[in-house]
């Protein structure tokens, strides 16, 4: 199916930042979305907000860091909506530090997070969009993953795993099913909230309150991918403020 309206797409880290952006513009073109996260009182607000405006939208609580939390929220939106066209993995954190601090707690989140989740969100979609015969992965990676700065190491290597996952996915996908992974540079999100060293939070927050591109930047991004017709398959788009260096 050509377009957005009528799809249904569950977005995962949809309570703040690019996932809340992604659902209220898919939303407005006509998606039914439904949104996962752990702050389950911010995904009822921004429902509230979806329905009131004419969209269809549901929510569900998620922790991407278990298996089984994914896999009931793919399975909720077959039982809500019949089907499954696009899942948006997007939860993701960044407690970024020097290696000689050894925050090896917060090296371990980020790979719980950024790669298992994504990991856990196929291993629950992929078996669905097989049986549907369609089906469409789109992953919020990161430009930090393209371009290796101290600080971000442990970082950066989760989202050049994201990467490489999704690349070997679309090799194996198939010509029914489609993979996208966009990579967003400064974005004005919650992103540095995750971010446990207060001297490199600072920093991280003033790039962003400089320069960075509004989230709703990458949701059209996401968009893009998926309104393509189903022979086109958009892989990589990198979606960063002209600033960036």
């Amino acid at each position: 199916m050509t377009g957005i309206a009528g799809k249904v797409v569950a977005i995962t880290g949809a309570s703040a930042g690019i996932g809340a952006a992604t659902a209220l513009l898919l939303a407005e073109r006509g998606a039914k979305v439904l949104l996962g996260a752990r702050r389950t009182d911010r995904l009822d607000a921004l429902v509230q907000r979806i329905v009131g405006a004419g969209g269809t939208a549901d929510s569900a609580a998620l922790d991407v860091k278990n298996r089984a939390s994914v896999a009931a929220f793919v399975d909720t939106a077959i039982k809500r909506f019949g089907k499954l066209d696009v899942l948006v993995n997007n939860a993701g954190i960044a407690p970024i530090s020097l290696f000689d601090e050894l925050r090896v707690e917060d090296w371990d989140e980020m790979i719980d997070v950024n790669v298992k989740g994504v990991l856990y969100g196929i291993a629950a979609a992929l078996p669905v969009f097989r049986k549907q015969g369609f089906g469409h992965f789109v992953t919020i990676a990161s430009v930090s993953g393209l371009r290796i700065v101290p600080l971000q190491g442990v970082y950066a290597a989760t989202k050049n795993a994201v990467r490489t996952i999704c690349e070997a996915l679309r090799q194996e996908a198939g010509p029914n099913l489609r993979v996208t992974t966009i990579s967003p540079g400064f974005t004005r999100t919650e992103l540095a909230s995750s971010m446990t060293s207060p001297t490199v939070k600072a920093q991280i927050q003033a790039g962003i309150d400089s320069f960075a591109i509004p989230a709703e930047a990458i949701a059209r991004g996401v968009a893009y991918a998926i309104e393509q017709p189903p022979e086109v398959d958009v892989n990589e788009l990198n979606i960063r403020p002209t600033a960036q260096a």
